[in-house]
């Protein structure tokens, strides 16, 4: 028989949870964690279920899963992978994580932007390459341009000066050629 893990539950209530199913649900958690490119926490106490459903599809639609995970197993989980114990100090009363695995930005745009339409639905923080950030750094991560977007800007950046050589020696080319018919003018007249 398994040994029983005594978890809170809502409401403050303890409830005995097998070892088992214990350690199967932080495996879980730490695969999630560690496969993830970010992770923002919410609370979404107030949010009634036509607005979760709504939020939950924008999120799946970005291919990224949102689900309701218990503070104390996440907390668990965060420390056996390697993230700040401060970390836990966002995981009072109920909390939904976000993971996305290809694009970091997009849990922290889809969320803060269903927040602003929904004061109900409240950043608590962030995790970013194993990074605990705040809220207000989930934010800024959600005011970035998406990825192309900065890839473009990199590329430009690159090439104004590659340009700005082309010209020069472009500049430098057609005086000679000036210069060259000048002289041919000049010889043409004598």
């Amino acid at each position: 028989m398994l040994k029983p893990f005594i978890v809170k539950g809502r409401g403050g209530g303890k409830r005995k949870m097998p070892t088992q199913q214990k350690a199967e649900t932080i495996q879980l958690i730490k695969e999630k964690l560690e496969n993830a490119k970010a992770v923002v926490l919410t609370d979404y106490r107030g949010l009634n279920v036509a607005q979760v459903t709504d939020l939950r599809k924008k999120l799946r639609d970005a291919g990224i899963e949102y689900k309701v995970l218990k503070n104390t197993l996440t907390g668990i989980a965060a420390k056996e992978v390697g993230i700040d114990e401060s970390l836990n100090n966002y995981l009072e009363g109920p909390t939904a994580i976000a993971f996305t695995y290809d694009d970091p930005v997009a849990a922290a745009k889809i969320l803060a932007e269903f927040a602003k339409g929904n004061d109900k639905l409240q950043i608590k923080a962030g995790i970013l390459e194993k990074k605990v950030i705040s809220a207000e750094g989930v934010e800024a991560l959600a005011k970035l341009p998406p990825r192309e977007v900065l890839i473009a800007q990199v590329l430009a950046g690159m090439q104004a000066p590659i340009s700005g050589l082309v010209n020069v020696l472009q500049g430098t080319i057609r005086n000679f050629v000036y210069v060259v018919d000048a002289i041919r003018s000049q010889k043409e007249e004598q």
